[in-house]
């Protein structure tokens, strides 16, 4: 009798033994030659061409932490972040933004830093270098992996050589956009050449902390005129639009007999985010002093009036702000009227 065939026999466990060293011996081998898919695999938060938007995709322990004070308004936080991305570029280390910051600007603008967290910024040891308004030439070698930049810096002299990426930063989410032009559209009427005039007009504390601490003045009824005038004689159907933190002032004060002057809100105060957005997406700006007003023009591109010498020479507040660094120097300037601080009144 023949006995029966199996199609295979069954293996010697001393077999199986050998075959499974070497198995795991080949898969090691190359391993250690070929990185794994998910280790060649770019970051799923990054994107080519776009910058990184996670901490994870720069450590850093590789190339540090830098990050800025959130103080102040709107402009104030503008001035501070677009500071903060230029020098740390210029110093080579990644720029992170904090919690507060974000709160403030990433309702309006389409901004890329990233955010640190509060943990985060409680557990490191940041050295804090304080900066003035103004860029000077030893903060391109700033040193320290984990620097918080400090003040109020408010000048395109330190990243005006980055404009377009700042205007980028600062580009408005969509239907921030829309809800300014639909605006804007409203009040062109039957005119057919319209040209829109962004006016600010900064008022609140500054009527009081103007005079009374740093010898300066406010823009008054005559600057706004003549920046007006300016506009009627260049353009043939100019349209001015105000927003201001003391609207009952603008209405009282500014001229709206031509029929050309629309006061925002039906003369009420608006937000300050939907007052920038809708002064941003006209084509010139008027603006008195202030940040708020600076950065407008900054993003409008078009031509900005601004009030000019409105303090005394021997102002303190010269001390801390350099006009010619916070003003462009194509802009148009108008003197104030010092009149009131000479005479006492």
């Amino acid at each position: 009798n023949l006995a029966p065939i199996y199609p295979f026999s069954r293996p010697h466990p001393l077999s199986l033994y050998l075959l499974t060293i070497m198995t795991l011996s080949t898969f090691l081998h190359l391993s250690s030659r070929f990185p794994s898919a998910w280790q060649r695999l770019p970051s799923p938060n990054t994107t080519k061409g776009s910058p990184a938007t996670s901490p994870t995709t720069t450590p850093p322990t590789e190339r540090g932490m830098w990050t800025v004070n959130s103080i102040g308004r709107l402009g104030n936080q503008m001035g501070e972040y677009a500071t903060l991305y230029a020098l740390a570029k210029m110093n080579g280390r990644q720029a992170y933004i904090l919690p507060e910051m974000h709160r403030q600007l990433a309702p309006l603008f389409r901004i890329t830093l990233p955010v640190v967290s509060s943990d985060v910024v409680r557990s490191v040891r940041w050295r804090n270098y304080g900066l003035h308004d103004w860029m000077s030439e030893e903060y391109r070698h700033i040193k320290g992996k984990y620097v918080r930049l400090t003040g109020y810096p408010c000048s395109w002299t330190f990243y005006h050589h980055l404009r377009q990426e700042i205007l980028q930063e600062f580009s408005f989410h969509d239907h921030v956009k829309e809800e300014a032009n639909q605006y804007l559209a409203g009040l062109r009427g039957q005119r057919r050449n319209v040209t829109y005039v962004g006016v600010h007009v900064r008022r609140g504390d500054y009527v009081r902390v103007m005079p009374q601490i740093w010898k300066g003045v406010v823009a008054d009824k005559a600057y706004l005129e003549k920046a007006m005038g300016y506009f009627r004689d260049k353009y043939k159907e100019p349209v001015f639009v105000v927003t201001s933190n003391g609207m009952e002032w603008c209405r009282e004060n500014i001229n709206a007999s031509q029929g050309d002057v629309y006061f925002s809100g039906d003369g009420k105060e608006s937000s300050p985010g939907r007052d920038f957005a809708l002064l941003a997406h006209c084509n010139h700006t008027i603006m008195t002093i202030g940040t708020f007003g600076i950065w407008v023009g900054y993003l409008v591109g078009g031509e900005t009036v601004y009030l000019a010498n409105y303090t005394l020479p021997d102002s303190p507040f010269l001390r801390l702000f350099k006009p010619e660094a916070a003003f462009l120097p194509e802009w148009i300037g108008i003197n104030a009227d010092l009149s009131p601080l000479r005479g006492g009144t």
